[in-house]
């Protein structure tokens, strides 16, 4: 879960902790922030949202989201990931 825009200085970790992690992965974008840089996108420290840097699972929209947008995001990808797996 990430819950930011992505500066520069955190871009090489934020790489390196998806290179690091192992398979089955979820990346998951929470809030506007993490989304497109909510209201520092543009900014010269701001590479943008977690997209520009890692592929994402999972967007919860919302400054901040709810804690109901939360719980329904996540089990929304949970039911994917499950119909994928072909698990009931």
């Amino acid at each position: 879960m990430v819950t930011g825009p992505v500066t520069r200085n955190m871009r090489e970790a934020l790489e390196r902790t998806y290179a690091a992690t192992p398979a089955p992965k979820w990346v998951v974008a929470v809030g506007d922030c993490a989304r497109g840089g909510g209201c520092f996108a543009g900014s010269y420290a701001v590479v943008g949202g977690v997209e520009e840097v890692v592929p994402v699972d999972l967007h919860i929209p919302g400054c901040p989201p709810s804690p109901t947008a939360l719980l329904e995001g996540l089990l929304a990808l949970l039911e994917t990931a499950n119909a994928r797996a072909g698990t009931p």
